[in-house]
């Protein structure tokens, strides 16, 4: 199922006010944290925190993924057989460098016989992530490894680096750009990073604009305030909805049905436009059945 991802909010696993907060907000999706945003201190109580609040539900049709800590580290075992009991949408895997980050989560996940609904998010946020954002996107053609999306997280990319953070995004355009041409030629969605200035929002605005001009399917954020516009920003308009259904009408046309260019309103479409309209619409039909049930999407 097509899913909307326009607006992706995270919540620290500890918070139970915040986590309770998130099921009246317009959000497409929110990241459950267990790993940045929780002190370790906090480790255990957020995983159990969190994985209360997604047995418990309440969440509607918002799509809930539950970000566990590194494998590696003392809490990312227990967080990930933790996630797979409580069955989120997907689990986030972080700092996924290698395509064996997700593989390995992979076998974890086929181990416990988890459902077949729980999908794998990678984490790119480390410079040998962008260099293996190929690799690592390879993996989700294969059913067994189940995974959907990127998400990029800009800020650890940043502090990995070295490089400046500008309103224009000039350092970290490039890898952005690699990321999501990596992810598109495998069939996965992609995520922007957030905007950490969440009082600035001409400057969010600009940088949801820029997100989605690159190719983005939505953007994380860190505070509510954040999801309308995001929402508004990765909406088609009206107009290109609209144009979306006269390709789609002029290719359905008998006579048309082998034809590979038409005119459509003056201008030239070809059947590579034809596709593009239908994930349109599609992803329009997708946001309006959005904003109608509060019902789950399994």
């Amino acid at each position: 199922m097509l899913r909307p991802r326009r607006s992706v909010l995270y919540v620290p696993g500890d918070n139970e006010r915040a986590l309770e907060k998130t099921q009246a907000l317009p959000a497409d999706a929110i990241i459950i944290d267990l790993e940045d945003s929780v002190a370790p201190s906090n480790k255990e109580q957020a995983r159990v925190q969190a994985t209360e609040a997604i047995r418990r539900g309440g969440f509607g049709s918002r799509e809930i993924i539950l970000r566990v800590n590194p494998i590696e580290t003392p809490w990312g075992m227990a967080d990930l057989h933790a996630a797979l009991a409580a069955e989120p949408h997907a689990i986030l895997v972080p700092k996924v460098s290698q395509s064996g980050d997700i593989t390995g989560t992979a076998k974890v996940v086929k181990a416990s016989g988890a459902p077949s609904h729980i999908r794998l998010w990678a984490m790119i946020e480390t410079p040998m992530g962008i260099i293996n954002a190929r690799e690592i996107a390879a993996c989700g053609p294969d059913p067994d490894n189940r995974l959907s999306c990127f998400v990029l997280g800009t800020n650890d990319l940043l502090k990995e680096s070295r490089a400046r953070a500008s309103n224009n995004r000039f350092a970290v355009v490039p890898w952005l750009a690699m990321t999501l041409v990596a992810a598109r030629a495998y069939g996965l969605d992609v995520i922007d990073g957030v905007y950490n200035d969440f009082k600035d929002d001409a400057g969010f605005r600009a940088e949801c604009e820029h997100g989605r001009t690159l190719g983005m399917d939505g953007k994380t954020l860190i505070h509510p305030s954040q999801v309308d516009p995001c929402n508004e920003v990765f909406s088609p308009t009206e107009d290109e909805v609209s144009w979306a259904h006269k390709i789609i009408h002029a290719f359905e046309q008998p006579e048309n049905a082998r034809k590979g260019v038409l005119t459509v309103e003056g201008r030239m479409v070809e059947r590579l436009h034809l596709v593009m309209a239908q994930r349109v619409a599609a992803i329009a039909k997708a946001i309006n059945a959005r904003s109608k049930t509060e019902e789950p999407w399994f």
